[in-house]
């Protein structure tokens, strides 16, 4: 089983309510959903493997420590993933960004794929996919999915605001994959939105309705 980690930071925490409450703007909700991001990221980035390497200071050679291992790239499930991305790269400006298109079906609630972007080497990549909502899980199994396809093995799942319902679809579709959160909610409603949440986040990014 996969592991799933509520994020419950101090500032992550107050960030989170400013963008749930619907007073806010497009262009705060922008900014605020980028700082969360990045918050997350450093809290999850924490177990990357690093080796040594000597560098010479002002002061003399020394033995100091790099990251190691796979590179990573960020992959935003359209559209509302996109508002993640600049706070991920202010912290990993060398991450590679991918990018899954999705869309939900209003009527049915399912997700239909209609785009997929990959660096050529996400075999070699740690994956980190992003999406501000985990809802009922359909997106984010479909683009995991889309991902394992072209030959991913490493991925993460980072979202700011998770459903119960939404945790558990992907944790037994792809019990491989680590699920993180800003907050788990109390539930989906009878449209697939989550409670209390905070709305459509792609709307709200970009200022549509």
């Amino acid at each position: 089983m996969s592991k799933f980690t509520v994020l419950d930071h101090p500032l992550i925490q107050h960030k989170l309510t400013i963008i749930r409450d619907k007073n806010t703007g497009t262009k705060e909700f922008r900014q605020i959903a980028n700082e969360i991001a990045g918050l997350m990221v450093y809290e999850i980035t924490r177990d990357l493997p690093l080796r040594d390497v000597e560098i010479e200071t002002p002061m003399g050679k020394t033995i100091q420590k790099e990251l190691a291992g796979k590179k990573l790239a960020i992959v935003p499930i359209l559209r509302a993933g996109l508002g993640m991305v600049d706070g991920v790269l202010e912290l990993i400006p060398a991450a590679k960004v991918g990018h899954v298109g999705m869309y939900r079906d209003e009527t049915t609630l399912k997700p239909h794929e209609y785009f997929v972007k990959m660096p050529p080497d996400i075999d070699q990549r740690d994956l980190i996919i992003v999406d501000p909502m985990l809802a009922t899980g359909g997106s984010a199994n479909m683009a995991i999915e889309a991902l394992k396809k072209r030959g991913a093995t490493s991925i993460r799942l980072v979202v700011l605001v998770a459903a119960p319902e939404g945790v558990q679809a992907v944790q037994a579709e792809h019990p491989d994959v680590d699920i993180y959160a800003a907050a788990e909610d109390e539930y989906l409603t009878d449209s697939g939105y989550i409670f209390p949440g905070l709305g459509d986040a792609g709307d709200r990014l970009f200022g549509t309705k």
